[in-house]
């Protein structure tokens, strides 16, 4: 008789245990092992344990292949998450690990593969490839397709997160701290209406902070509106201005006041100091009526000055896109208040592009897309599958909340924001139509703005140093499975995937620009890249997180070569992180959005 030695590794979230029965059988290729019951004395299968059991076997079973686990209800339904199976042959030797992470709900049997990372080509057993099959056939039916709106990304076909499969759900914690951040926030917004902006002190009663203190001191002044749109929540729109557009007759008498010496404003354009923001995507969007009064928009246009003493300072804003007597040109030497009013309606614009573009269209619905395609397309065995799973986790039932919370008819959208209603959907069918794969590429990015020499501008030097990280850990990662162009051209399941990310998911935007097949190494690494740039930096530029980048709880990889990737990864960001805290070392009002250790793996949030 053989015995085996099987480590049993119980979830670590508040229910992950059971007390229900859990049998396993081991899988090998020349035969299976005894159904045997895993029970010790005591209590098995508690939260956080690690339990030990010995699994016979009649016969030698080979080289392992699979691990069956089952569950079986006693009294009660208990479901229970199941982080790793480890497998040490007879005689000792070196354990096995077979990586789970998956709930086992209701009579259930799962079968798990040992966690090193397979190619389709790499697989020849028979078993394996039945196992692979059935994997991606039982997921397709659970992870389907649907369109939310037309005119966006598609999305998961869920009505509510309670339809998602528990895989994919929050954990008991992560539920607690949303729900309870979101009725914190609901209580600041619907406690009572706003009188004067003194109210909005009460907004910062329990995150104070002394980023926040600064913000209410300084919020009026013109060189703090500038550092805003170079590092506030909405740092993408800003591009040099090499012409003044023609609905923006900005003349050099207007603005001379705001100009340095001994300059004028055709040098400062020549000379690339002029920038420009635009917010033509707003003109004519549908308004919202919140409590019977109907709200209003205005499409912007912002004309900004990197003066050598000052910084960068708003210089003329005109608040719509057809210029007019309706429609004046505001200058800093206007007066006080009027001029605080201008700058005021290009912020509500931003907060409307922010939110509904920058955050939920361009991270959150770009990311669901990937997720659902990962999920259809890639067993778990995948090398891809392994290295995006951290960065897809929770995404889904955020989305689904957002849904059904933030931007529904009923939505908080709806009730609080001036493009609540038809508005958010034009409005991102507008950003949709011309959103293109190589703008989610921070150095196109920039370069395509002309932004690159903008001074003080934290979120472009650390975005793009934050690129080049996960660039290098990507193609490194690629590097250790696939060895050549045709290794990539030749992977069926990666080929589907990417069809179904093009064709699926970003369905109906002819200008995105990203192909339906990948035909090497560097476009697998780029795409990948922007996958996990967009799900954990870019993300955190326009939102805050709570689960450090680069840090895997649930360990996917388990080759050494793979873990030697992750360190070095690892590594870099602490350099990054070094860097940042030393350059912020001084500063009234650091930029620590991109601090590595306060960026999500994923969007959770």
């Amino acid at each position: 008789m053989e015995e085996y030695k099987v480590t049993v590794a119980t979830g670590t979230s508040e229910y992950s245990g059971t007390n229900n029965y859990i049998y396993v059988t081991l899988v090998g290729e020349n035969g299976q092992s005894e159904r045997t019951i895993l029970d010790n004395p005591g209590l098995d299968f508690c939260r956080g344990a690690v339990d030990e059991y010995k699994v016979c076997s009649p016969a030698p079973l080979g080289p392992l292949l699979l691990v069956r686990l089952e569950k079986q209800r006693y009294w009660v339904e208990d479901n229970w998450f199941c982080r790793y199976v480890t497998v040490e042959p007879p005689g000792g030797g070196i354990a096995l690990t077979f990586p789970c992470y998956r709930w086992l709900i209701g009579d259930v049997k799962v079968e798990i593969r040992e966690g090193t990372a397979k190619r389709l080509c790499e697989d020849t057993s028979p078993q394996l490839l039945a196992h692979r099959k059935a994997e991606l056939q039982e997921r397709q039916t659970i992870y389907r397709w649907t369109a939310w709106a037309s005119g966006i990304p598609k999305c998961i076909d869920a009505k509510t997160e309670a339809d998602l499969h528990q895989d994919v759900r929050f954990d008991s914690e992560k539920r607690s701290d949303f729900e309870g951040s979101l009725h914190y926030k609901l209580a600041i917004r619907f406690g009572k209406s706003w009188d004067d902006l003194e109210d909005f002190k009460r907004c910062f009663w329990k995150l104070k902070s002394p980023i926040a203190e600064y913000c209410m001191e300084h919020w009026k002044e013109d060189w703090f509106f500038g550092y805003q749109c170079l590092n506030g929540s909405n740092p993408r729109m800003i591009q040099r201005c090499k012409e003044l557009p023609g609905n923006f007759p900005v003349s050099g008498d207007m603005v001379q006041g705001s100009l340095a010496p001994r300059t004028t404003l055709d040098k400062e354009l020549k000379a690339g100091n002029i920038y420009l923001i635009d917010y033509a995507i707003m003109d004519g969007v549908p308004t919202n009526v919140i409590r019977g009064k109907p709200q209003y928009i205005a499409a912007p246009l912002c004309l900004l000055y990197e003066h050598p003493d000052q910084g960068l300072i708003p210089i003329a804003i005109q608040l719509g896109q057809t210029p007019g007597l309706d429609t004046p040109i505001f200058l800093p030497n206007d007066p006080p208040l009027a001029w605080l009013l201008a700058k005021i309606w290009v912020r509500h614009s931003e907060f409307q592009v922010f939110q509904l573009l920058s955050h939920l269209l361009r991270t959150h619905l770009l990311v669901e897309v990937f997720c659902v395609a990962t999920l259809r397309q890639l067993p778990a065995v995948h090398p891809v599958y392994k290295l995006l799973a951290p960065h897809l986790r929770y995404t889904l039932e955020i989305n689904c909340r957002g849904r059904t919370q933030l931007v529904s008819a009923d939505g908080i959208f709806k009730r609080v924001v001036s493009t609540g209603g038809e508005g958010l959907l034009v409005l991102s069918q507008r950003e949709y139509k011309v959103l293109t794969y190589r703008s989610l590429q921070p150095c196109w990015d920039f370069q395509q703005r002309g932004a690159t020499t903008l001074k003080d501008y934290f979120y472009r030097e650390h975005s793009l140093m934050l690129w080049d990280a996960i660039h290098s850990f990507v193609s490194g990662m690629i590097s250790v499975y696939y060895q050549c162009d045709s290794d990539v051209v030749e992977d069926p399941e990666l080929q589907t995937w990417i069809k179904d990310i093009a064709e699926e998911g970003f369905v109906d935007v002819p200008t995105f620009g990203l192909s339906n097949e990948l035909k090497n190494k560097a476009e697998l690494v780029t795409l990948l890249s922007v996958a996990i740039f967009t799900s954990t930096a870019q993300h955190a530029a326009t939102n805050n997180g709570q689960v450090p980048l680069g840090q895997y709880p649930e360990q996917y990889f388990t080759e050494p070569q793979a873990q030697e990737v992750i360190d070095r990864f690892r590594k870099e960001l602490k350099d990054i992180e070094e860097h940042i805290l030393s350059q912020n070392q001084g500063l009234e009002l650091p930029y620590l959005f991109l601090l590595p250790s306060r960026i999500e793996n994923s969007i959770t949030i």
